[in-house]
């Protein structure tokens, strides 16, 4: 399969053709029903002669291209309208059928605070040209109304996620006119999938109720329906959340497939090269480190404990906090005794054999570096992040 993408340079563009590359070479093996050949890439570099080329070549189109941020209202139409007449003409020129995809806006619906947009009418009259081109043709199309997209892109130009992103990342004045504001979002890996879908003949269809996308089997658009609707308000708190988690070391909750996580990975993106890397607390003493590596609200912490060759450590017991030691260098005794009965265990642990062992509640613990040479490295998991207040840790020799 051939595909072209045009706006191949924008942010969906560059991050479908990202993920088509990484099929086509066998590293992305999700979709074993994908066999791409060629990726033609155009954009506003590429001449017209390669645009004849590409749409003479191409089995699948992805039209991407597109004028968001005109500076006159006209050049809309010019932008929107214009190169998607050009790119059929092209196609009919060479009698090519292959399937394409328009990239569209919800503001092509012309509903509610969108009655007035000039980027709207011109969006949707490229989709008016598209379902002409299809009927005329035979070939299938795919027109997708897009909310907000949500990925790397230029701050302070068409994303206020971006601009946030950007912002709290680099220590950068912004504003929150109304932080009620909803935003109905769309993550770039998300569209992608959805793309891939398409490809696959797996895409969803759908129709709008005013700006809603209301799924419909036999409808005439189709639809990523893996969107999310924030306020202003809970983006930027979320950022501030993320820009102190070096400090706080607490990981806000990030559930699989959540507004949370993607937008973490994001904000990530637009971090300056120098905060790449971050201090951590080590605690030091003549026995060794102890260092807190991750905080989480419900899941307690994750520390690096490094101990000199023949320390001992620990020698203490919980009444409900419970770890999980795991020696990744060195090597080392673990023993346990049960506080009430006096049974005890041990458990010679070494980074050649990396096991997890428990820490019992009501059994107290040590860890003994057995090397005369060597440092004892050990993960250690707790349920729990350390109170001061409420240590529930108990000194007793094992």
């Amino acid at each position: 399969m051939n595909i072209l993408v045009t706006g191949a340079q924008g942010m969906v563009g560059t991050a479908l053709c990202n993920n088509l590359k990484n099929i086509r070479d066998g590293k992305n093996k999700t979709r074993p029903a994908l066999n791409i050949e060629e990726i033609f890439e155009y954009d506003l570099d590429s001449t017209p002669a390669e645009l004849d080329e590409y749409c003479q070549k191409a089995d699948f189109v992805f039209n991407l291209a597109g004028v968001n941020r005109p500076e006159n209202p006209e050049d809309f139409m010019k932008g929107n309208f214009g190169f998607a007449s050009d790119l059929l003409n092209c196609l009919k020129k060479h009698n090519n059928k292959a399937t394409i995809m328009l990239s569209s806006s919800i503001q092509a619906t012309l509903a509610g605070r969108f009655g007035n947009s000039e980027y709207g009418r011109s969006k949707k009259a490229g989709e008016e040209l598209f379902f002409q081109y299809a009927q005329e043709t035979g070939a299938k199309v795919a027109v997708y109304r897009f909310v907000n997209l949500m990925g790397h892109s230029r701050p302070k130009y068409n994303s206020a996620v971006s601009t946030f992103c950007w912002a709290v990342a680099n220590d950068e004045p912004f504003t929150v006119n109304d932080r009620s504001t909803e935003l109905e979002l769309l993550y770039i890996d998300d569209l992608v999938e959805g793309m891939f879908d398409l490809l696959e003949g797996k895409e969803q269809h759908c129709e709008f109720d005013g700006v809603e996308t209301v799924l419909k089997e036999d409808g005439r658009y189709c639809c990523v329906p893996v969107t999310h609707k924030v306020t202003l308000g809970e983006i930027v708190d979320l950022l501030q959340e993320f820009k102190a988690q070096p400090t706080t070391l607490m990981m806000p909750k990030m559930p699989d497939g959540s507004f949370a996580k993607k937008l973490y990975s994001l904000y990530l993106t637009y971090l300056p090269t120098d905060k790449f890397k971050y201090a951590l607390k080590m605690n030091v003493d003549n026995r060794g480190s102890f260092t807190e590596l991750v905080h989480t609200a419900d899941c307690g912490q994750v520390s690096i404990n490094i101990s000199r060759p023949g320390i001992t450590k620990g020698q203490h017991w919980h009444n409900s906090k419970w770890e999980l030691f795991i020696v990744v260098a060195g090597h080392g005794l673990i023993q346990e005794r049960n506080i009430n009965t006096g049974e005890t265990v041990e458990f010679e642990v070494s980074g050649d054999k990396i096991e997890a062992v428990h820490m019992i509640p009501g059994w107290t613990h040590n860890i003994i570096n057995l090397s005369e040479t060597e440092n004892l490295v050990t993960v250690m998991t707790c349920n729990e992040i350390f109170d001061p207040n409420h240590p529930d840790t108990f000194f007793e020799p094992v």
